[in-house]
């Protein structure tokens, strides 16, 4: 019983724990990706997602998740990461791939 009434605390450190590696993810990939790809699929340019995931990074490592004072900010930096994974990351594969049509 008492596992379940600390139940979201678990989930929450657990987040904090999985936001760390996603956010390093992003960065690396974004590094390794070439800088016409960002333009040609119409996203922002390379060194900009760079800034962008470089700083959600951070703040994941520096701010300790969501039972800190920084929530705000661990959120912020945890959303920027996941919308380069989710948005930018598969255009910019693609666009190298040559399967989008343009």
């Amino acid at each position: 019983m008492d596992v379940l009434q600390h139940l979201d605390f678990y989930i929450l450190r657990a987040l904090w724990i999985l936001g760390i590696p996603v956010g390093a993810y992003a960065f690396i990939h974004a590094l390794r990706q070439r800088a016409d790809a960002f333009t040609a699929v119409g996203k922002l340019t390379k060194n900009a997602w760079l800034g962008i995931t470089g700083a959600g990074l951070l703040v994941l490592v520096l701010f300790k998740g969501p039972l800190s004072n920084g929530t705000l900010f661990w959120l912020a930096g945890l959303v920027a990461v996941l919308v380069y994974i989710v948005d930018v990351k598969p255009a910019v594969v693609g666009v190298q791939r040559g399967d989008q049509r343009w």
